[in-house]
């Protein structure tokens, strides 16, 4: 049974070539990066080379680059020191982030008491800037932080435009770039954030490795202690074999960009088009202008078989979701799709196809002829 992999939004096959790096510098260089010896000194060169690569391709400087061990910690780690360290006293999130922004947040009103404000958001998931506006005229110390692509729905933010609105309210601006970093250009020069997080498990890199881009003389402190690794911004001896394959495998989906969004494009028109053939009373959850690897599909289906779709899929040996990865395995509806759904379509299934170039037509036509199956 040929195994069809569309869930790419939770996590992406490693590259080859990322996993022939990160081979090589767990056999050849595992000196600490903190010892004077060559070992050490040749592992520091390849851990600067590595914040050099990315932050090129980021169009950032190296000293903006903080390796993490994710996405998480990162955001974790900025929203904490934004409320403690720089004395921000209100952030402005929406109801559609990922649960490292939004539990986070709700921790800092409890342990800090700043004030919570969520932006509106337009039945097609995205953020209403006219709202963010209004909430931006009160003179409040603020960080706003909104999520770059929707990981649920694929629903983009204009980043430039809202970068300019916080500009001009003197607000600080943190976006989770999970989803977007490797899949689409972001020029750091050009936009005016603070703060971007990425994940190298979403770009085709190993787990348990991410980066902060934290924007020079930003006045962050640590969120643990222990070291002066990360120019005292993050203790702990690096993951170095992980950083140099998330290094490597950041420079791969760049240099290969346009290739792989024409490739996934097609694909993603190929699964609409079967679909408006097969399931014509479909609907796309978060507008026909998602980002280009996620579609949220809501299917035409009864709310008896909306719980097994995901057994049934799997036991065809195709992997596809429901929502995010991080809350699988919860039986509440997503809480994202829970603010722009109606209570009747909440009861039927919505399913988070994610693509990446690694993917076939084949893999569609096994998709649907499997829902047709249901």
């Amino acid at each position: 049974m040929k195994k069809v992999y569309l869930d790419n939004a939770s996590t992406t096959a490693v590259y080859p070539e990322v996993i022939q790096e990160m081979t090589k510098v767990l056999t050849e260089d595992y000196g600490n990066p903190s010892s004077t010896h060559s070992l050490g000194r040749k592992s520091k060169s390849i851990l600067e080379l590595s914040r050099k690569s990315i932050a090129q391709n980021m169009n950032a400087t190296a000293q903006e680059i903080i390796f993490t061990s994710c996405g998480t910690e990162a955001n974790n780690w900025v929203l904490r020191s934004a409320v403690k360290d720089l004395k921000v006293k209100r952030i402005i999130t929406s109801k559609m982030e990922h649960h490292a922004v939004l539990y986070t947040a709700l921790v800092l009103e409890k342990d800090f008491g700043i004030q919570i404000d969520y932006v509106h958001v337009k039945p097609s998931g995205e953020v209403d800037l006219t709202h963010l506006v209004e909430l931006l005229s009160q003179e409040t110390k603020t960080l706003v932080s909104l999520m770059h692509v929707n990981n649920e729905t694929g629903t983009v933010l204009d980043l430039e435009r809202v970068g300019v609105i916080c500009q001009e309210h003197s607000a600080l601006f943190h976006s989770d770039t999970v989803q977007s970093v490797g899949k689409t250009a972001i020029d750091l020069q050009k936009l005016s954030v603070d703060f971007i997080v990425a994940s190298a498990h979403k770009f085709h890199g190993p787990k348990g490795v991410g980066f902060a881009f934290v924007r020079k003389n930003s006045g962050l402190q640590p969120l643990f202690f222990g070291g002066e690794q990360e120019k005292g911004l993050r203790a702990g001896t690096e993951a170095l074999h992980q950083i140099a394959g998330m290094a490597k495998a950041l420079s791969l989906s760049y240099n290969c960009l346009e290739a792989h969004q024409s490739h996934i494009l097609d694909l993603k028109k190929y699964l609409i088009s079967k679909l408006e053939l097969e399931f014509p009373d479909h609907k796309i959850n978060g507008g026909s202008d998602a980002f280009y690897t996620i579609l949220n599909v809501l299917l035409p289906f009864s709310e008896a078989k909306t719980a097994m779709i995901l057994f049934h899929l799997d036991m065809k040996g195709i992997a596809v979701s429901r929502g995010s990865a991080c809350q699988s395995g919860s039986i509440k509806p997503s809480h994202v799709l829970l603010e722009i759904l109606s209570e009747e379509d909440l009861k039927k299934p919505s399913l988070r196809i994610s693509f990446s170039h690694f993917n076939t037509k084949e893999d569609i036509d096994i998709l649907v002829e499997a829902l047709k199956s249901i």
